[in-house]
């Protein structure tokens, strides 16, 4: 009977969260944040207003199909106990998410928000999939088995399968709402975004001189209607799959892309006023000059050709009419030359992305199994503390560089603070007999914080800025950390397709310890981070060099990294991490540090960040930081029975 009526008010209570609570703290963080946000503000009542009805009646049905064909509530901790694929799930993987999403953009646009629109909205959307990734999808698999359909990797992995047969009507349209429509909503999202301030023209010195012909305009304009008919041409389920897939990674790599180099290209001026010389005048009135590089006139018109083509003769046709398309970018003067070259070779790896994934894998399984080591009398050295060393190296660069001349003292203090606080957190939360040295992430994330802060308020300068410059560096020295976590076997993950995962073969490894995973297939984790960390790395780099202040730099850093943390958690396969409630203890601390992040990009009155500034001594700290990493993560004594004395 309690258990009965603790679920019940568990149900209420998590309805309370998520349709007053969390709406509320949202309207409240963009009202905190919205002078710091400084990116134009859309404010149109009307269009807000429909977007988020569009995003409303999108939960509705989501809402209504799990209560009468899953037979029970839109809650992911009280889940229905039936799979639903019909409805409004037939169109959608995820209408709840991606309802909210679009009701958080409306919102903002009819507010005229602008910290609504580019700071609460995309961390909405970023969260809404790092909470299917990290938590629904491995839950759902879990429960329905065989019934879950295992294409559906990504939270809008609604792809056709991967067949000869003709995709149905219903899979045609869904190529336009999951693929084609929401690259428009970004790319016009830059569009309203604008130049940026510290925006570098990409053009050679040597364009300008190039002819321009303004009759290409029609290869380069023809792009906007193959493109937007290649999901009626498609002739086979594989085709559209392959468009569609290529179609959103290409928006994960070329959107980053936008954002971290602020390269523009200036639309070159025509010396006649003919048919084609309007036509294109009008293009360039509806686009802008940033977003740019890589080109996607370029991207979407050889991704539109792998699919056309039939035969082999049609598909080179239909390859020359991408090489056309191409060089106008050049002929009508609407792209650099950089931003060609570019787009080629985005269009390359996603064309090989099967390729470029087995090279990645393969090499992780190389360096998981590449464990070396050398004895000197009772001293052991391993080779994987190179690779903590490299990262320490890196990270005290960049820190010192950011922080300027005769301020080394703190990120020394922030290396002790973090080697410190790192092996006394891994004892307390993960410690046992058989890990007598570990290392915790989160520990040496507080550790190398308040490190940086006492010896900040030693020496009086601004905690933020030291802050700040940690940030910069904290995916760097996580990034590279994580190859040494591959060598030790430490931060592994859970079994998994022989396509996707990495074996550990080497008896060193922590991995060979647990006997159910020798030499099988195992989630790559510590590559899924390094990736997730060049991300970071990309964003939380732009915003410093943009010189935004230093609390929302450190914000968002802790959102991204929280984010990505989420759902690395969910596939590792350590067996001493305590699950509570049914998340991984860690995903508990990476909610709190993603709320921690919102709460902090609040703050107001922190300085802007300075201009880095090169200096000898940076080399020299980072030199003696990286070796004091080596000696901690890869130099122990494996004889000796006392505390710290062995890492395996």
């Amino acid at each position: 009977m309690r258990s009965a009526f603790g679920n019940e008010v568990g149900k209420l209570m998590y309805a309370g969260l998520f349709i007053a609570v969390l709406p509320a703290l949202l309207v409240v963080w963009a009202r905190q944040t919205g002078t710091l946000v400084t990116l134009p503000a859309i404010h149109s009542l009307p269009w807000g207003i429909a977007t988020a009805a569009i995003g409303a009646v999108l939960m509705a049905l989501g809402m209504a199909a799990l209560w009468f064909v899953g037979g029970g509530l839109p809650m992911n901790a009280f889940p229905p106990p039936r799979y639903v694929s019909r409805g409004i799930y037939s169109w959608f993987s995820h209408p709840i998410y991606l309802g909210f999403s679009f009701a958080c953009v409306g919102t903002s646009i009819a507010a005229g928000s602008s910290s609504g629109l580019w700071l609460v909205s995309p961390a909405v959307i970023l969260l809404s999939a790092a909470l299917v990734l990290g938590y629904e999808l491995p839950d759902m698999r879990a429960r329905f088995g065989t019934e879950f359909p295992e294409q559906r990797l990504l939270p809008a992995d609604d792809l056709p399968d991967d067949d000869q047969s003709a995709p149905s009507v219903r899979e045609r349209i869904r190529c336009y709402l999951t693929v084609l429509l929401p690259w428009l909503l970004v790319y016009e999202a830059f569009v309203a975004i604008g130049i940026p301030r510290d925006a570098k023209i990409a053009y050679l010195p040597s364009e300008s001189r190039w002819p321009l012909l303004p009759w290409t305009g029609f290869f380069y304009s023809s792009v906007y209607v193959v493109v937007a008919l290649v999901p009626l041409l498609a002739r086979t389920r594989s085709d559209l799959r392959s468009f569609s897939k290529r179609g959103l990674l290409s928006m994960v790599v070329v959107f980053p892309l936008f954002l971290a180099v602020p390269l523009i290209a200036p639309a070159r001026s025509f010396a006649t006023t003919g048919l084609w010389e309007k036509w294109l005048n009008l293009d360039r009135s509806l686009d802008t000059a940033a977003a740019a590089f890589p080109s996607y006139h370029v991207i979407w018109a050889f991704l539109t050709a792998e699919v056309l083509g039939s035969t082999r003769r049609q598909k080179w046709l239909w390859r020359s009419w991408a090489v056309l398309v191409s060089a106008s970018c050049l002929t009508t003067g609407v792209h650099a030359l950089v931003d060609v070259i570019a787009g080629l070779l985005v269009v390359l790896f996603l064309i090989q992305i099967d390729q470029v994934w087995a090279f990645l894998r393969n090499t992780s399984e190389t360096i998981a199994n590449s464990w070396r080591e050398w004895r000197f009398g009772p001293l052991r050295v391993i080779n994987h503390g190179a690779y903590a060393a490299a990262g320490v190296f890196m990270g005290v660069s960049i820190v010192d560089t950011l922080l300027g001349p005769r301020k080394s003292v703190i990120p020394v203090a922030m290396f002790l603070g973090g080697a410190v606080v790192s092996a006394l957190w891994a004892q307390v939360v993960e410690g046992s007999p058989a890990l007598l040295r570990p290392l915790g992430f989160y520990g040496g994330m507080l550790g190398t914080a308040a490190g940086g802060i006492v010896t900040a308020l030693i020496t009086r300068i601004n905690i933020w800025l030291v802050l700040a410059a940690l940030v910069v560096a904290a995916p760097w020295i996580q990034g590279l950390g994580r190859l040494r976590c591959l060598v030790q076997g430490c931060c592994h993950g859970k079994p998994t397709s022989e396509w996707l995962g990495i074996r550990y073969t080497h008896p060193r490894s922590r991995v060979w310890r647990v006997a159910s995973l020798r030499g099988v297939p195992v989630h790559a984790t510590p590559l899924y981070s390094v990736l997730w960390n060049v991300l970071v790395a990309l964003v939380v780099t732009r915003l410093y060099l943009l010189h935004v202040p230093a609390a929302p730099v450190g914000g968002i850093y802790l959102i991204l990294s929280g984010a990505g943390r989420f759902v690395e958690e969910a596939y590792r396969g350590e067996p001493q991490t305590p699950v509570i409630r049914g998340l991984r203890l860690y995903q508990w601390i990476a909610v709190a540090t993603v709320v921690l992040g919102a709460a902090i990009t609040t703050v107001h009155g922190t300085p802007l960040p300075p201009s880095p500034a090169l200096h000898a001594s940076s080399l020299l700290v980072a030199i003696v930081c990286g070796i004091g990493a080596w000696l901690l993560t890869g130099v122990d004594f494996p004889e000796s029975n006392r505390r710290f004395a062995r890492l395996t």
